[in-house]
């Protein structure tokens, strides 16, 4: 069975998010949707929350691709978190040139911990590849029209935490 891990905070999900998991699940049987509990970054949603809206959006997704998909929070290690999974492969998201240097690092890092988990990088949509959860939460913040960035139930829920 082929298992992959893809990690990220994911406050809020967004649409390149979900652009990646609905591709990622075509190359994995088994797609884990690691959440991971970073302190430091201060969510605006909690870890429960955050996993309920990943569950809501990837339901639809696993039913068309067939894949299995699962919400597995984490925050230890990635290299521990895909060990925790089974995975043999983390997915990882790229928008910009800027993304890909940090990720360079990171897999260099990863495969010094454990070369048997391999990196895959997934380029988002072109329409998707200026999304980033931050801008999109100080978006909402701000008043504006986030529509186009996140999944309707994820608008809703910026609405409601934010009091718009």
């Amino acid at each position: 069975m082929r298992i992959g891990l893809y990690p990220g905070t994911f406050d809020p999900v967004t649409l390149g998010h979900t652009d990646i998991i609905r591709r990622a699940c075509t190359l994995v049987d088994r797609l884990v949707i690691g959440v991971a509990i970073n302190r430091d970054k201060g969510p605006l949603f909690s870890l429960d929350e955050r996993v309920a809206m990943i569950e809501a959006e990837t339901a639809p997704i696993a039913a068309a691709c067939g894949s299995q998909i699962v919400v597995h929070p984490f925050e230890n290690l990635l290299i521990d978190a895909a060990r925790d999974a089974g995975a043999q492969m983390i997915i990882r998201g790229l928008r910009a040139v800027a993304d890909f240097e940090y990720e360079y690092q990171m897999v260099g890092m990863n495969r010094m911990l454990d070369k048997s988990v391999e990196t895959v990088f997934l380029m988002a949509e072109a329409r998707h590849q200026a999304i980033a959860s931050k801008l999109v939460k100080e978006i909402a913040r701000l008043g504006g029209d986030v529509s186009s960035f996140v999944p309707s139930g994820v608008e809703e829920a910026l609405k409601i935490r934010l009091e718009l």
